[in-house]
């Protein structure tokens, strides 16, 4: 059997985590810009959770895949669909096109993140992961400097389909360097996947997703959501190789890692999404402004992360959680408060570093935390349940906010939705008549203004689950061998 070259693998799955870095600030950035060409700003916020929402599904299928299979087939795998969905998503002609393969482009996603982080876990200690968590931050502050200008750059200079094109090239170095340089061992069990959770999960969550974004149109959606849902969790609790099994959220790290990390990712995406569209449509701005706005949140990520892997072993997880998920309700409360259209631009962009850097301080000490409370053979599971909890908080979060904004847009009849696309296009709505550029206007700033507000409350509801975030205590809650005999070599 052939050792795992270490570094190189390293570098192989820093670049996969690039790659979905890239992603969501090049996107955002250009959407704007996407939405003026293809029309259909009612549309705008299911090119982000059609996405979220196809890799929310699949996270804890694929972590599990990982635990019974191997990490690297699923890592593959992931990455060649996320490749395949960024081609067509680039040569899509309607925004009905760039939604369905962004749905295929999320499916990889799915597996690059938890898998790729998977990995860290099993080639690392936890002294050693500490730093190199820290390290990998790294990756998304260099995609959070280089993105917004990418994506601004790309639309001025070629055309936004360029945005989905770039990850080819990181995308098969990564490929290349797995194949060569990553080795696993694997004893393979004769286990079957749980078919009727996956099913039942994946039902729920578009339900859910459907009923929230709906804010009371799709009536239904929400129920049905709910029941299939509790369904899965009791299939759950009764079939022997659960998607999720029911048991890891008896250990409270992860039970409140869960919680916090769907708010403060709702809060994230939220942001994401909605920050550059108020840029430009309601201040006016260019996409490359637009993602300057974002850049301080994602750049302050990343410097944070590499302070908190150094403490994390000094200080332990909760006071880094604690602290962090406060600088995000002082930094989303500034920003709802101070990101009007008469005020400078600096002050909100400030704040938005503030909550880059808390979100660094938590999002490295829940995942590592989550890690250390469970072995090698749930740690695939463990960190995947983890991600799909922020996933689908993200998915949930930025749908209930695009509901919002397309209810302001609908509340005066007179005016035609289909108008507001040109407020995002390069005359940012100038040839329109003076009352339909009002009112449109004015709509959509009041529709992203409380969409900010939400933001702080996602906030404040992830900083009152992190007070009760215990103290983790290595392999708390197996029950299976903590060995790493079947870890890479």
């Amino acid at each position: 059997m052939r050792k795992t070259h270490r570094p190189l693998t390293t570098v192989a799955l820093a670049l996969s985590l690039f790659m979905a870095a890239l992603e969501m600030t090049v996107v955002s950035t250009a959407m704007p810009t996407v939405v003026s060409e293809l029309g259909g700003l009612q549309s705008y916020a299911w090119v982000f959770t059609a996405y979220m929402l196809s890799s929310t599904v699949t996270v804890p299928i694929y972590g599990k895949l990982a635990d019974l299979y191997g990490r690297k087939p699923v890592l593959l795998f992931g990455i060649g669909l996320f490749l395949a969905g960024s081609i067509l998503s680039g040569l899509s002609t309607s925004m009905n096109m760039l939604i369905a393969f962004r749905t295929l482009q999320g499916l990889g996603a799915g597996a690059m993140q938890p898998v790729a982080l998977t990995i860290i876990g099993d080639l690392y200690t936890l002294e050693q992961r500490a730093k190199v968590q820290g390290v990998f931050s790294g990756v998304w502050g260099l995609a959070g400097l280089v993105g917004p200008l990418t994506g601004g750059l790309i639309v001025k200079y070629l055309t936004w389909h360029w945005v989905f094109f770039i990850n080819v090239p990181v995308g098969l170095g990564a490929l290349a360097l797995l194949v060569v340089f990553f080795h696993e061992q694997v004893q393979h069990k004769p286990q079957k996947l749980d078919y009727a959770g996956a099913a039942l999960l994946s039902a729920g969550v578009v339900a859910l997703l459907f009923g929230v974004q709906g804010l009371g149109r799709n009536l239904l959606a929400l129920p049905v959501g709910i029941v299939l849902l509790v369904a899965f969790v009791l299939v759950e609790r009764k079939v022997a190789e659960p998607v999720i099994p029911m048991s890891i959220f008896k250990i409270p790290a992860i039970a409140i890692s869960s919680v916090a990390g769907a708010l403060f990712s709702a809060a994230m995406f939220g942001a994401t999404t909605y920050v550059p569209l108020y840029v430009q449509g309601v201040l006016g701005g260019s996409a490359t402004l637009a993602g300057g706005m974002i850049t301080p949140m994602i750049v302050g990520w990343p410097v944070a992360s590499l302070f908190a892997g150094r403490l994390l072993l000094k200080t332990g997880f909760r006071p880094l959680i604690v602290g962090g998920l406060g600088l995000t309700v002082i930094g989303t409360g500034a920003m709802a408060l101070l990101l009007k259209p008469q005020s400078s631009l600096l002050i909100p962009e400030l704040a938005m570093a503030l909550f880059g850097i808390g979100l660094g301080f938590t999002a490295t000490a829940l995942l590592i935390a989550v890690q250390t409370s469970v072995g090698w053979e749930l740690r695939g599971v463990a960190t995947a349940s983890h991600m799909f909890f922020r996933t689908i908080g993200g998915a949930l979060g930025v749908g209930l906010m695009g509901g919002v904004v397309v209810s302001q847009l609908l509340k005066d009849p007179r005016v035609p939705v289909a108008a507001a696309n040109e407020l995002l296009g390069p005359e940012h709505g100038r040839g329109l008549p003076p009352a339909v550029f009002q009112a449109l206007s004015g709509a959509l700033g009041t529709g992203l203004t409380i969409n900010f507000w939400i933001i702080c409350a996602a906030c404040v509801g992830a900083f009152t689950a992190g007070l009760f975030f215990p103290r983790v205590k290595r392999g708390e809650g197996v029950t299976l061998s903590s060995t790493d005999a079947a870890a890479p070599h």
